[in-house]
């Protein structure tokens, strides 16, 4: 809106996106979910978009100019309106579309039953935590008791779309980058000689959030929450680590720190526990450094190859049992087996694992608890950026106001300029653990 021939660094520049449906005509309506992006190839700098729905057909992207030089625009429709609504409405009314197996094996024999969170109408079998609540269904095998469930793995994916509804979210149609006549400007020096990072504080627990939280330069995450810090040899996340008791819960995203740190610190070996790699759970250890790191899946819904069903933990149910202290990192992420469910279902993980949480701080308030964000990737029914954003967005708000850090990857991920992948690559995965350990290490 209303170029200009001089931007200067620490300015925003704003853009209008007008969008139109499947005809090509103008629409009066909102919902269309875009991500946009300023970035510079040549440098490998990027930073995220805000973009703000107007509710009448129209977009304003909002980015800040963090640096100097020839900078990019880049606006991709990922969804149109009429996609968001059936994402939404597959979310909600059909749980079931992605489903789990459980096998029993009671007298030689082996039963293979469809498991799910919940299995309404039908003779199951209940698994219930009785720490954190957690609860799983497994339809009732004809000759075996429901105790002799051993083993679980991911059932498969159920088509719950028409034809028309697939041609909304078909990849022709799906993270589309948008053509404008405004495509690129020149970034002069800030006139502030101050800089952006200037008046940050170090990082601590509980601090505001800022838009954007950081961005790319010389494929180096530059912090704006607060004062980040970078860790380029071994030897620096060693000190930073040492005498820590680190303990991961999440995915696979989540495992790939896990694997980073096992690669990176040379004196840190795995040690194999004989399960399954996928769900864990995994241990590394530094003897000499005394460090001590743990990665396991969270519990079902976990989709994953077969894996006995006894090393499935539920976190919260496995956070009661740690009894934290300063030398105590926890990080979790939970977001991405979500996606399929209705929102409720979430909500409810979600406040279990608060409380869980809440009971660690309050007899340990000098633990490090870093909660990783949802990162972009996902294109499809069963696991979209937008139904990962609503689940993001949900997060965030469960655990505002506590003693927390919420580690903003969603930016990390959106503007870097390899291609989307649920499992980003090397680069992005070590400017995130920088991130990480700019929390545990903060000065």
């Amino acid at each position: 809106m209303s170029p200009r021939s001089i931007y200067r660094v620490g300015e925003t520049l704003e853009v209008l996106i007008t969008a139109k449906d499947h005809y090509g005509r103008v629409k009066s309506y909102g919902g269309d979910f875009f991500q946009a992006k300023l970035h510079s190839q040549n440098i490998k700098a990027g930073v995220t978009g805000r973009v703000t729905d107007l509710n009448n057909g129209t977009y304003l992207a909002t980015f800040l100019l963090p640096w100097e030089g020839e900078a990019q625009v880049n606006i991709r429709l990922i969804h149109s309106s009429e996609a968001v609504s059936v994402l939404k409405d597959k979310r909600e009314s059909h749980p079931e579309k992605v489903y789990f197996n459980g096998y029993f094996h009671f007298n030689g024999s082996t039963e293979e039953k469809e498991c799910n969170i919940e299995l309404p109408g039908r003779d199951v079998c209940n698994y219930n935590e009785p720490v954190s609540g957690d609860t799983w269904q497994c339809l009732k095998p004809q000759k075996m008791p429901c105790h002799s469930l051993v083993y679980h793995s991911m059932g498969g994916y159920r088509t719950v779309t028409n034809s028309l509804e697939d041609s909304l979210l078909s990849g022709s149609v799906t993270a589309q980058k948008i053509k404008g006549a405004f495509t690129s400007i020149k970034i002069d020096p800030a006139i502030d000689s101050t800089g952006l990072t200037s008046r940050l504080q170090v990082c601590s627990p509980g601090q505001e959030p800022s838009q954007p939280s950081g961005f790319y330069y010389n494929d180096i995450w530059t912090l704006l929450v607060c004062l980040g810090r970078h860790f380029p040899s071994p030897s620096d996340a060693r000190a930073c680590l040492k005498g820590k008791d680190i303990h991961m819960f999440g995915d696979s995203t989540l495992r790939q720190w896990f694997e980073y740190l096992e690669r990176f610190i040379p004196t840190l070996k795995r040690i194999d526990l004989h399960v399954n790699y996928q769900s864990g759970p995994l241990l590394a250890v530094d003897p000499d450094a005394g460090l001590v790191m743990r990665w396991r899946a969270h519990g079902n819904p976990l989709r994953t190859t077969k894996t006995m069903f006894s090393d499935l933990h539920y976190e919260a149910a496995h956070l009661y049992g740690i009894g934290g202290g300063p030398q105590t990192v926890v990080v979790f992420t939970l977001w991405a087996h979500f996606t399929s469910y209705p929102v409720s279902v979430y909500i409810q993980r979600l406040s279990r694992l608060r409380r869980a949480i809440s009971s660690l701080l309050f007899r340990s308030p000098e633990t490090t608890v870093l909660i990783k964000s949802a990162n972009t990737g996902y294109k499809s029914i069963y696991g979209s950026d937008w139904l990962s954003l609503q689940l993001d967005l949900l997060l965030r708000a469960m655990f505002k106001g506590m003693a927390v850090t919420i580690l903003d990857v969603w930016d990390m991920t959106s503007c870097h300029y390899l291609p989307d992948n649920i499992h980003p690559g090397a680069p992005v995965i070590r400017n995130e653990v920088d991130l990480m350990l700019s929390y545990i290490c903060p000065r």
